[in-house]
């Protein structure tokens, strides 16, 4: 039988992280996070598998806010070949919550609109 708890010299230090961690180009990184609100905002606005149950037009909302932000903040920073995809992947997050709100928002009033403007169409 072996034991699977890790000797203290195979767990990174702080010195180790911090070194990978500035290894990442700031591209790769932000593009990251986007994709992690992406998907999170997506769970929460019912599209993952059993949907339904993972609903919360609340927490998505805060994701797709944050998502706008972000991807406004950073587009000229990342490149139109980065940003152009992270901007289709919000407007389409955008328009899955207004479709599953009961009452949509007025139009510039929905989740990240402060920061894109307002969503139309499909």
């Amino acid at each position: 039988m072996s034991d699977a708890t890790p000797a203290p010299n195979d767990t990174p230090g702080y010195d180790d992280i911090t070194r990978d961690i500035a290894d990442v180009p700031a591209v790769e990184v932000i593009t990251t996070v986007a994709v992690h609100l992406m998907s999170a905002a997506a769970v929460n606005l019912g599209l993952a598998e059993e949907g339904a149950e993972h609903k919360d037009l609340d927490e998505a909302r805060k994701l797709i806010n944050a998502l706008a932000g972000l991807v406004t903040a950073s587009a000229t920073e990342i490149s139109s070949f980065h940003a152009a995809p992270l901007r289709d992947g919000l407007k389409s997050l955008q328009l899955a919550f207004r479709e599953a709100s009961v009452v949509p928002d007025e139009p510039g009033q929905g989740p990240g609109e402060k920061y894109t403007g307002p969503i139309f169409g499909g």
